[in-house]
């Protein structure tokens, strides 16, 4: 019984780590899934659970780069900013670390996915409302 518990989660964890670099090569944020699961399901702390969805996108963001640059999707010229940019993200954001605990953490992620999804629904109610006002 033990034994297939194992496999089980191993399964379950192996479709969540393939979900993740699927929604992660689309940009729609597969790490937002990763870190879930590992709080949640794997009973890690939230500090942690980033770390390793830090190390998780590193092959999975690779891949992506390079079949988005051969399909020619990638505005070069934009990438610059937003590189600069999420890198001074990143220190002050690993500077905050120091200051607010796992827990604190832990909410701040759980607002900024309510509020995502949020967005999401008004979104795509909007965009449903515009669809049947064109069908007219």
């Amino acid at each position: 019984m033990l034994l297939l518990w194992i496999i089980l989660v191993l399964l379950i964890s192996l479709l969540l780590f393939v979900l993740s670099g699927i929604l992660g090569a689309l940009g729609v944020g597969g790490g937002g899934v990763l870190i879930i699961y590992l709080v949640v399901f794997m009973n890690l702390d939230q500090v942690t659970a980033q770390g390793i969805n830090l190390l998780f996108f590193l092959p999975c963001g690779l891949v992506a780069i390079i079949i988005h640059a051969i399909k020619k999707r990638i505005r070069w010229a934009t990438v610059l900013p937003c590189v600069i940019g999420g890198a001074v993200g990143v220190l002050i954001g690993t500077w905050l670390l120091n200051y607010i605990g796992s827990t604190l953490l832990r909410y701040i992620f759980a607002a900024g996915l309510i509020l995502l999804g949020i967005k999401e629904l008004v979104l795509s109610f909007k965009k449903s409302g515009k669809e049947k006002t064109s069908e007219k």
